[in-house]
């Protein structure tokens, strides 16, 4: 089984990992691919305010840093929650709007499932701030966990 499990770094990701243990039939016959991805920063005002180009290049190298911190957290939490077997684990940091490389790395990949976890914001949170979730459910090439937490965890 090729599973694909989706982090943030939230404590929604931390979930789903998680329950993706404990799902985890046969962990010798698995590979896990872990996907951290990360959207440009865009230039958000013109002259006079104009940000040089360096700093924009500092804020995307910044956000890929963190990506990769979360995916490597994300293989520790892995392997901590599975100490007795040699997982097949690889992991990747994505550039771009994580919706669509999720997906697109998913079909590519030939992912069986992807894992992910819901901040659970509901219809109006989506509707005005997008959801990763949503669009995964809807456009992945495969099944979809979708993995809630308890409003402890927020």
């Amino acid at each position: 089984m090729r599973i694909m499990i989706a982090t943030d770094g939230s404590v929604f990701s931390k979930a789903a990992i998680k329950k993706c243990c404990q799902f985890m039939i046969d962990p010798a016959n698995t590979s896990i691919l872990i996907v951290a991805a990360y959207e440009d920063a865009y230039q958000i005002a013109t002259e006079p305010f104009a940000i040089s180009a360096d700093f924009y290049q500092h804020i995307v190298e910044t956000a890929h840093r963190q990506a990769q911190q979360f995916a490597d957290e994300a293989v520790g939490c892995l392997r901590k929650c599975m100490p007795d077997h040699d997982l097949d684990i690889s992991a990747m940091v994505m550039r771009g709007s994580p919706e669509k490389e999720l997906v697109d790395e998913a079909r590519a990949w030939g992912a069986d499932l992807i894992v992910v976890g819901s901040h659970g914001r509901g219809f109006w949170g989506r509707l005005t701030l997008g959801s990763v979730t949503d669009a995964i459910v809807h456009h992945a090439p495969c099944s979809v966990l979708v993995v809630r937490c308890g409003s402890a965890a927020r």
